[in-house]
């Protein structure tokens, strides 16, 4: 399953980047964030091995993300495995005017571990998109407010 969301950003692009490439910042924008931990490669860097610990609800979410690329603006690109699912996500950093950046996501879910992940991304595959935008706009707000 794949899709694209994006969300126009009042900010310059250099400022965007600084924000994002900034893991402290993910509390800010990212519903249920609880800790980001490094744990192999040369952090922020292709190779790099992190994990994200998310709460949803009652329960807690483990992710691993791999940096793949990090070719700023153009691409930052990652892997993120779940023990349900697996997906990537290209984000790319395009600059509108002096003070006007678009970002854009690009996710592919391209592999679903168990039946339920499954059955959703075939029942209502717009909660994924849904709940990709709702952190784009949420970061939107936050870099705004942070410029």
């Amino acid at each position: 399953m794949k899709f694209i969301c994006n969300v126009e950003i009042n900010v310059p692009i250099d400022r965007v980047i600084e924000l994002f490439d900034n893991p402290d910042n993910l509390k800010e924008w990212q519903d249920g964030f609880i800790s980001f931990e490094h744990l192999s490669g040369t952090p922020g860097e292709p190779g790099a091995k992190s994990l994200l610990k998310y709460k949803h609800g009652k329960r807690e979410m483990e992710l691993i993300e791999t940096i793949t690329v990090k070719n700023l603006p153009e691409e930052f690109s990652g892997t993120y495995e779940h023990k349900h699912m697996e997906n990537s996500i290209k984000c790319s950093f395009i600059s509108l005017s002096s003070n006007k950046t678009r970002l854009d996501y690009h996710i592919d879910y391209f592999k679903f571990k168990s039946f339920m992940p499954r059955l959703m991304a075939f029942l209502s595959p717009g909660i994924y998109k849904k709940y990709t935008q709702k952190w784009l706009d949420q970061f939107k707000a936050f870099a705004e407010k942070s410029a």
